[in-house]
């Protein structure tokens, strides 16, 4: 199993959706589930026998107050 953090970001009329740990995979789509489309990504490098790059990244939040 592979875990990727998961960016998904809110346009005006939509959404975007990357892994800082696969470059160049991005997709955009209606809803938020759109993240969909990297999870199609990764199983399409398994299918193609390509390596599936290791996932490095995190996220955390930061609470700054006013």
């Amino acid at each position: 199993m592979h875990w990727f953090l998961i960016v998904i970001e809110k346009a005006e009329n939509n959404y975007s959706a990357y892994s800082p740990d696969l470059p160049g995979c991005v997709a955009t789509g209606a809803t938020r589930e759109v993240a969909e489309a990297i999870e199609i990504h990764v199983h399409g490098l398994v299918e193609d026998g390509m390596p599936v790059p290791r996932s490095y990244s995190s996220a955390s939040y930061v609470a700054v107050e006013e």
